[in-house]
């Protein structure tokens, strides 16, 4: 695994940077570790955390870094939209972590923020290992470190137009995935909050709480002495992927499929500001 650079230039007296990342098994946090060493004088903010222990921020850019979910925006991020509008930095930039297809997901991004009044200023593409584990495991562990090298590269060329306020256009997918992807998107998004159905625990599961906790909507507790999932899903999979036993499945097949998380994120590292439960 490529090791992140910590080099981090800190030479400023203020923070002229915040970074706001919306992350289930690490990759965007790993992203915007990385990017806010690279561009110094940068502050990292969970989305989920920040709704919970709200700071001031007084940063002239503002960065969202975050997973494409169902090749478009998650609704998390889209809510979150609201909050920056009070927040109003001079640069707003955007980074959509994705295994390959980001689709329309940045015009989408870029379009529900006029809206708001707000503008997008650029927005970049970044290919990591899948953590969509439904559809098999994030591949084999070289084909992930070249993902690792590449997005390390590319997130110096990031941060050297981020330090310049370069406003460009957002990055897109080719046009098949931006018609048949966004209108799958479309289709499915009224119904993410309750694909939980499919998840499930087996004879593995000791009732840790790692789940409960680590899930974002707070949509896990156990009843019954049973895990129980309450129809407020982001799909974002930080359940089934930080499962201690890898007890919890969705659907039929994840039971043979290898869990992932980024292997630079530890599971404390997703747990400031969250009230804890057992």
């Amino acid at each position: 695994m490529i090791k992140l650079d910590t080099s981090c230039n800190e030479n400023d007296q203020f923070t002229r940077t915040t970074i706001f990342y919306f992350t289930g098994t690490g990759n965007s946090l790993w992203l915007a570790r990385t990017l806010a060493c690279k561009i110094g004088n940068t502050e990292l903010i969970s989305m989920v955390d920040w709704n919970i222990q709200k700071q001031a921020i007084n940063s002239s850019a503002i960065g969202l870094i975050f997973p494409v979910h169902i090749w478009g925006v998650p609704r998390r991020v889209l809510s979150f939209l609201d909050k920056l509008k009070a927040i109003s930095p001079d640069y707003i930039f955007a980074i959509a972590n994705n295994a390959g297809q980001v689709s329309n997901t940045l015009v989408q991004l870029k379009k529900v923020m006029e809206s708001k009044d707000l503008t997008l200023s650029s927005g970049w593409s970044i290919i990591m290992p899948s953590n969509y584990i439904p559809w098999g495991g994030p591949g084999p562990l070289d084909k992930q470190n070249e993902r690792f090298q590449a997005a390390q590269l590319k997130l110096s060329s990031i941060a050297e137009k981020v330090q310049s306020r370069v406003n460009m256009p957002v990055e897109k997918g080719p046009l098949w995935q931006r018609i048949v992807f966004t209108g799958l998107y479309k289709l499915t998004f009224p119904y993410v909050h309750k694909m939980d159905v499919k998840f499930w625990a087996d004879n593995r599961c000791n009732q840790c709480s790692v789940c409960i906790n680590i899930c974002p909507a707070q949509n896990i507790d156990i009843r019954n002495e049973k895990l129980t999932w309450h129809h407020h899903c982001e799909q974002c999979l930080a359940c089934i992927q930080w499962c201690p036993k890898e007890s919890l499945q969705y659907g039929k097949k994840t039971s043979a499929y290898p869990r992932y998380h980024n292997p630079e994120v530890k599971l404390k590292d997703l747990m400031n500001g969250r009230i804890l439960q057992t």
